[in-house]
């Protein structure tokens, strides 16, 4: 069995294939379609999708397979290790020439990532971790803020969310700004430029796999509304939530979303 570190080094420098040919494959002009929910896909997902799952599926012959892009094949769950890819995170960002969409990918060993890499190539940025080792933005470690209050503190996520009148107790002044990509919003937080990303929407595990590991080995709480750590490579890859937060701000969050009830 292979290192996490050398899973890390495969999946990096994967990421920043599938990153460029998604980038000359929008210069050249895209195809659009549509997804169930209305949600866009584009030739450019397509192509970068088969390129990872060629290239990380000959290099690792043995590993499991969940990406967005892939019909989802069952026989993954009986694998020791598995890839988690989103060929492109923040497709809509990707569509309108923002730069804010990344190419995420994940080993995950039974339910948990022990390699993960974000790379937004628009903005030459390669988040990168291995289980017990840190966490790395183009090399140099990074680390959550020490923000311990809501009060003005910055928030990545929807800014209609947090003004929404149907929360019991109103969110304060805070720095809210959105990100389209999930994983791209994780590592915000994880390297201190944001000191919080909340979505009480369900996420897929290939939103957050990668993101998971790297946030958290940034010193970020990454889980749920309840509280829970997200566990991987289920029947079903969906989690509750995501609450990614400085270590002192997410006990204030959770207090605020625990009585948003569960999906079923």
């Amino acid at each position: 069995m292979t290192t996490a570190a050398e899973d890390l080094a495969l999946i990096a420098e994967a990421a920043r294939e599938a990153g460029e040919l998604a980038a000359e494959l929008r210069l050249k002009g895209l195809q659009i379609d549509y997804k169930a929910g209305n949600s866009p896909v584009t030739n450019a997902d397509l192509a970068a999708d088969a390129l990872l799952k060629y290239r990380l599926g000959q290099a690792r012959p043995e590993y499991g397979w969940l990406s967005e892009e892939t019909a989802d094949d069952p026989l993954r769950l009986g694998r020791q290790r598995l890839f988690v890819v989103d060929p492109i995170d923040g497709t809509r960002a990707f569509l309108n020439d923002r730069p804010w969409w990344a190419v995420s990918i994940a080993v995950v060993e039974g339910e948990r990532p022990i390699a993960g890499v974000v790379f937004a190539p628009q903005l030459h940025e390669t988040y990168t971790a291995a289980a017990g080792a840190g966490a790395e933005l183009n090399g140099t470690a990074i680390a959550v803020s020490g923000a311990s209050a809501l009060e003005n503190c910055g928030m990545a996520g929807d800014p209609r969310l947090f003004e929404h009148p149907a929360w019991p107790i109103p969110w304060p002044a805070m720095r809210v700004e959105q990100r389209n990509s999930t994983a791209y919003r994780m590592c915000l937080v994880a390297s201190g430029v944001f000191d919080a990303a909340v979505a009480p929407v369900p996420k897929h595990d290939w939103d957050l796999a990668a993101a998971d590991l790297i946030a958290s080995e940034a010193g970020a709480f990454v889980g749920d509304h309840t509280g829970r750590p997200f566990r991987y490579n289920g029947s079903k890859p969906v989690q509750a939530s995501l609450i990614c937060a400085a270590p002192a701000l997410a006990p204030l969050i959770l207090d605020r979303v625990r009585h948003i009830a569960e999906p079923k």
